[in-house]
Parts: structure tokens; sequence; C-alpha cells
């Protein structure tokens, strides 16, 4: 979809020694998501990110997950957040800040974007368990910084209460896809929303 003639969109392809990863994104989507990380909790996250986000992503990835989850979880999340960046532009005419909470069952996450250019991170999800699935629950909230970083944006990222770990990461998956959607939203207004005059 085109929004005033511009499509907002963006193609990255990530290699190094440990992974091969490919993120396309179209921002002005309808939550449309082919993920294939080869980390199947990975997949389950990212679509629901996708989802609530209202973008569409198609991540490909073929990693060292021989190794570990750390080099697949951390390069599909630099791809995302870079492309986040690239079909973003100059950021002007967008919202800028969004945020967004979700539940789910007895889990209720919280988070916070800007798209301010400075990338920085705060993420508490307060996972107990080692893994989920083959996904380590330390790379969850690994991913959020990594895109964070990549994408020049501070994303607070937090899990109000919950008991099932499952519950917690996808709720805070969703919670930052409806921030990203606030956040990315075109206002109608001209020029880059900061008093600097650029982001």
């Amino acid at each position: 979809m085109s929004v005033d003639g511009v499509e907002r969109t963006a193609k990255v392809d990530r290699e190094t020694g440990e992974t091969r990863v490919q993120a396309n994104l179209v921002l002005d989507g309808s939550g449309r998501a082919d993920v294939r990380t080869g980390i199947g909790f990975m997949d389950h996250l990212w679509t629901a990110f996708a989802r609530f986000a209202a973008v569409d992503l198609e991540l490909r990835c073929r990693g060292d997950v021989h190794v570990d989850d750390h080099h697949t979880v951390e390069d599909c999340a630099l791809a995302v957040g870079r492309a986040l960046d690239e079909a973003l532009d100059d950021r002007s005419g967008i919202a800028r800040f969004g945020h967004g909470y979700a539940p789910l069952d007895e889990a209720l996450a919280r988070a916070v974007v800007d798209f301010s250019g400075r990338p920085f991170a705060h993420v508490d999800l307060g996972l107990t368990r080692e893994r989920l699935g083959e996904l380590s629950c330390e790379n969850v909230g690994h991913v959020i910084t990594s895109m964070a970083r990549a994408g020049r944006m501070t994303v607070h990222a937090e899990v109000i209460r919950g008991e099932n770990d499952h519950h917690r990461a996808e709720a805070a998956f969703k919670a930052l896809g409806l921030a990203v959607a606030m956040g990315c939203a075109r206002t109608g207004r001209s020029g880059v929303p900061s008093t600097k005059g650029v982001l």
C-alpha cells in the first residue's frame, strides 16, 4: 500500500560468517508475516509483532543454530531494525512516539517507543524459564535491544505482571507492535516531529 504515493518499504540483506538474513518490510502493510528463522518460538514472536504493528514482514535466516541461538536471534533483530529505519527515511510526517499495552491471559505488557534517532532500550520481561522452545529466554529481551539499536529508536518494554513465560514474552511483542504502529503512523503534517528539525 502506498500513502501519498510514497511506498514505505525496505529490503535488508545481512550476511556474516554466522548467519545469512533477508528481511523485507512493508511499513504500511496489513500485518502479514512470513517468518522462517530456524527457531520456532522466535518465528512466533516476530509474527505477533508484525500482526500488531500492521506491517508486512518477510524474514528468512540461515544461522549457526547448531552452535547456539544467539547469532540468529541477534542478526534477525538487527535486520528488522535496519529495515524499520530505512522504511522511515527521514521520519518526516510521523507521530514519532507510540505506546501499547497488551494482555495475554494473566500477563500484561507495556511498550513505549520514540523514533528519536537515538538508540536506547530498557527491557524488563521477568522471564524465569531457561528456554521457550529452542529460544533462550535471555535472548528474548536481546531481540528488542538489538532492534532498537539498528532502528535508531528508544524502546521501553516491560511485563507488568504474569506467571507464564510464554504469555509474558508474547504479550511484550504484541505491545511492542502496537507501539511501533502508533509511532510510525503518518500524521498528515509536514516536517520532522522534532524541535531540532532532524531525527
